[in-house]
C-alpha cells in the first residue's frame, strides 16, 4: 500500500498545525509522498501566505518600491520563523531562499515565480521536518506553450524521479513553463499535485487532507450541520465542484480518474474520522436520493424563439456560435419546438448583451428574443435518482411549498443531476427546501 497526501493550506498554517500533519503522516508507513500547500490563516482576520507574496508582487511591480518589498517579505519570513522555531528546526535557516526571492523581486518580478514561493518554502520545511527528500514541482510538472499541463511528460519524468525516491515532499500549486519559467495552476491547484503525484507513483490512495471531514450534502453556510457524504463517483464530484462545491478542486479528479485511484477527504484536525470516498464507480447505495446540492447565482436567460425552429439545419449550431465569437461561454441549453433558452453567466454577457442579441438577429431571423436576469442555477446531484420514481416532483412540491417559483429546470440524459433556475432571492432557501425533503424529512 501507497499513499500521496496532500494537505492544505490551513493544516500547515503554523507549527502547531505542522505537527499534526506529522503525527497524521508517521501513523501510517504507506503515506510516502507529501504534497504540502502554503500556509493558510491561522485565525479570522489573518492573511495566506500566498495573498502576502502576492502584495510582495505588486510592491515590486507597480510600485518598484523595494523598502515595502522588504516590509511584505519581513511579515513572510516571520511566519515560517515561528514554524521552524516551533518544530524545534532552529538551525534550518531559509535565508538564502529569501534573498534570491528579494533578487528576483527587485530585479525582474514574476508573478507565478512569487506566487508559488509559499508553497517551496513549506514544502523544504516539510522535507527537512520529516526527513523526507525534496524534489521541487518545477523539475517534474509540466506546462505546454498553451499553458495547460503537459500530462504525459510530467508523467513520466515524475515517475522516473520518484522511482528512486521512497519518501518524497513535492510541493503544491506549481510546475514548469514552455519558456522555463516557474507557472503555477488557478487557486487550490494543489489538489492537481496531489493527484498528477498519485499517478506517476501509482499510489493506492490519495488522501487530500483540509479542514473539513469531507464533503457535505448542502453547504454549511445555508443548512445547518448537513449531512456529510460517505462515498461520491467521480461524475457526482464534477457535477457539484463545477456548481459551487469547493472542498476539491474540480481538475483534481483527471490524472487518478483513469487509473482507478480514489480519493479519500480527511480532517487534519479530526484524523480519525473516515472522510469522504471518491470513486470513480461503486456498488454502494447512497444513504439518501441525492447525493448533493450545490448551486451558483448570477446568471441570465437568453430565450430565442422561432416557428419551425426544429426543422431548421444548423439553428442551434449558429445560435452557439454568436455566443462563442463574443466570448460568452453557454452554461446550459434547454429547448423546445419553437423555443431554446440559452444560460450564461451575467459577468460574461451583460457587456456583450447587444452584440450578441444582434449576431443572433443576423445569423437566425428569430420571432423575438427575450432577456432575464438575476437567477440561480442549483444542482440536485445524485446516482440514486435515476432508480427512483418522482425526484422531480418531490423537487417541484419542496419548492411549491417553500414558495419558490421555478423558472427553468434542465435534467441531463444520464439522470445524474437536475438543474433548476430559481430567483437569485430565493436560492438559499430553494437549497434548504430540497435539502429538507430529500434528507431531513425524506418525504
Amino acid at each position: 500500500m501507497r499513499k500521496v497526501v496532500k494537505f492544505g493550506g490551513s493544516s500547515l498554517a503554523d507549527s502547531h498545525q505542522f505537527e499534526k500533519v506529522g503525527n497524521i503522516i508517521r501513523a501510517d508507513a504507506s503515506r510516502v509522498y507529501v504534497v504540502p500547500s502554503a500556509p493558510g490563516k491561522r485565525f479570522s482576520g489573518d492573511r495566506k501566505v500566498t495573498d502576502l507574496l502576492y502584495d510582495a508582487y505588486r510592491a515590486a511591480s507597480e510600485d518598484a518600491d523595494s523598502g515595502a518589498v522588504d516590509a511584505v517579505l519581513g511579515k513572510i519570513r516571520a511566519r515560517y520563523a515561528e514554524i521552524i522555531e516551533g518544530l524545534g528546526l532552529g538551525e534550518f535557516f531559509l535565508g538564502a531562499d529569501f534573498d534570491e526571492i528579494r533578487k528576483n523581486l527587485l530585479e525582474a518580478p514574476e508573478r507565478d515565480y512569487v506566487a508559488s514561493r509559499g508553497e517551496y518554502l513549506n514544502g523544504r520545511i516539510m522535507a527537512r521536518y520529516l526527513g523526507y527528500e525534496f524534489l521541487d514541482a518545477k523539475e517534474v510538472i509540466f506546462f505546454d506553450a498553451d499553458g495547460r499541463l503537459d500530462a504525459e511528460k510530467t508523467n513520466e519524468v515524475l515517475r522516473g524521479r520518484l522511482e528512486s525516491m521512497p519518501n518524497a515532499v513535492i510541493p503544491g500549486f506549481y510546475g514548469c513553463g514552455a519558456d522555463g519559467r516557474v507557472k503555477t495552476f488557478s487557486r487550490g491547484g494543489s489538489d492537481i499535485t496531489g493527484s498528477i503525484v498519485a499517478r506517476a507513483s501509482g499510489a493506492d490512495v490519495y488522501e487530500n487532507w483540509t479542514d473539513v471531514s469531507g464533503f457535505m450534502v448542502a453547504d454549511p453556510r445555508i443548512v445547518a450541520n448537513p449531512q456529510s457524504i460517505d462515498t461520491i463517483t467521480y461524475r457526482e464530484l464534477r457535477e457539484l465542484s463545477y456548481m459551487g462545491a469547493s472542498v476539491l478542486h474540480e481538475d483534481a479528479i483527471f490524472p487518478v480518474r483513469h487509473a482507478g485511484i480514489p480519493i479519500n477527504i480527511r480532517n487534519t484536525n479530526e484524523p480519525d474520522a473516515a472522510g469522504t470516498w471518491i470513486v470513480e464507480s461503486t456498488a454502494r447505495q447512497p444513504k439518501y436520493t441525492i447525493t448533493g446540492i450545490a448551486g451558483k447565482k448570477d446568471f441570465c436567460s437568453v430565450l430565442i424563439s422561432k416557428a419551425l425552429m426544429n426543422s431548421e439545419i444548423g439553428f442551434y449550431r449558429r445560435v452557439s456560435q454568436a455566443f462563442e465569437d463574443h466570448g460568452v461561454s453557454v452554461e446550459h441549453m434547454p429547448s423546445g419546438i419553437d423555443t431554446m433558452t440559452v444560460v450564461v453567466h451575467e459577468s460574461e454577457f451583460l457587456n456583450k448583451e447587444q452584440q450578441v442579441v444582434s449576431e443572433i438577429h443576423r445569423q437566425c431571423s428569430p420571432d423575438s428574443i427575450e432577456i432575464d436576469s438575476g437567477l440561480a442555477l442549483i444542482a440536485v446531484v445524485g446516482r440514486g435518482m435515476k432508480s427512483t420514481r418522482g425526484t422531480a416532483g418531490r423537487i417541484f412540491s419542496a419548492l411549491a411549498h417553500a414558495h419558490v417559483n421555478v423558472r427553468m429546470i434542465d435534467q441531463g440524459s444520464s439522470e445524474l443531476n437536475i438543474i433548476i433556475a430559481v430567483d437569485n432571492q430565493d436560492f438559499e432557501t430553494a437549497i434548504r427546501a430540497i435539502y429538507d425533503i430529500f434528507v431531513t424529512t425524506q418525504l
